[in-house]
């Protein structure tokens, strides 16, 4: 069976990096601090500028107003990502999608009554993270929300 998501407010619409559930986070500074981040796309879009000359950014999108405008700033064309961005996107947007699913405990189920379906992000115009108007693309976040229903099914056992 294949789960198709996309929009906020389609069905599995919490799957979304829109959907609004907030996650916290802990900040670059190096401390113990931990910061609250209203979706998963702000933190995404503003953790592709830690440690640059655009840090400046990091702010601005933690505190815009929705997930779209956030990703407006973070996709800028001549807003460049930090070097290692390739590298460690997929790292840096599991740990966010863990916290959402980890903490709000109504989306967790959800996840986790997909049993062991494929779950697919249906984006039109992103093959990386879905899709992709193909249905050829890797699916990166799909395969991350699998990942994290696999990690929170083996914590349930764990625990059992």
């Amino acid at each position: 069976m294949r789960i198709y998501f996309y929009k906020v407010n389609a069905p599995y619409g919490c799957f979304s990096n829109f959907s609004p559930h907030s996650i916290w986070m802990p900040t670059s500074c190096g401390n113990d601090a931990i910061a609250r981040w209203q979706t998963v796309e702000h933190y995404y879009q503003a953790y592709k500028f830690e440690g640059t000359k655009l840090a400046y950014l990091m702010p601005q999108i933690q505190q815009a107003s929705t997930p779209e405008l956030a990703a407006k700033i973070g996709r800028e064309s001549n807003h460049q990502p930090r070097p290692d961005w390739d590298l460690c996107k997929c790292e840096i947007m599991y740990r966010a999608v863990w916290q959402k699913f980890r903490h709000h405990l109504d989306i967790q189920q959800v996840l986790l009554d997909t049993s062991d379906a494929e779950i697919v992000e249906d984006s039109p115009v992103d093959s990386f993270w879905g899709c992709g108007s193909d249905r050829n693309g890797t699916n990166h976040l799909g395969r991350i929300l699998m990942q994290v229903r696999a990690d929170l099914q083996r914590d349930r056992l764990a625990t059992l």
